[in-house]
């Protein structure tokens, strides 16, 4: 036999409508009232102060140096691994200048492929959307 949270949630399932409840601890549903559009999309900005978006919908960010340095860190060590497989003979220091220089190149590059892309994007949905005012 199902539990009670089973046949709540099979039974929630089952309306025809979806209803917007919240549960007590004691197990009751409270109905809410819908949630307008603007309230759904979270930060209640339109569709045309917003960044571009992805296939899922899900809006992209702006390029940051913030984003390229965690990014940077998450490479760093993959960089020291990859020198380190590819030299053995090398010294530890001169290792580290290696990844060090690696690491100069591959941050300006990736945060304006970052930029790159996001133009691309945001030329993307101004045709999309003059594309659909017509």
């Amino acid at each position: 036999m199902p539990s009670r949270k089973v046949r709540r949630r099979r039974a929630k399932l089952q309306r025809h409508e979806y209803e917007y409840v919240i549960e007590t601890p004691e197990g009751e549903e409270i109905p809410l009232e819908r949630p307008t559009e603007r309230e759904r999309a979270g930060d209640g900005k339109s569709k045309k102060e917003r960044g571009p978006t992805d296939k899922r919908g899900r809006e992209i960010p702006k390029p940051t140096f913030q984003r390229v340095m965690r990014r940077s860190a998450i490479f760093a060590p993959l960089l020291f691994v990859v020198v380190y497989i590819t030299s053995p003979n090398m010294e530890i220091g001169a290792m580290l200048l290696n990844v060090a220089l690696l690491l100069a190149f591959f941050i300006p590059f990736s945060y304006m492929v970052d930029v790159f892309v996001y133009r691309i994007l945001m030329r993307r949905q101004r045709r999309q959307a003059q594309a659909g005012k017509s």
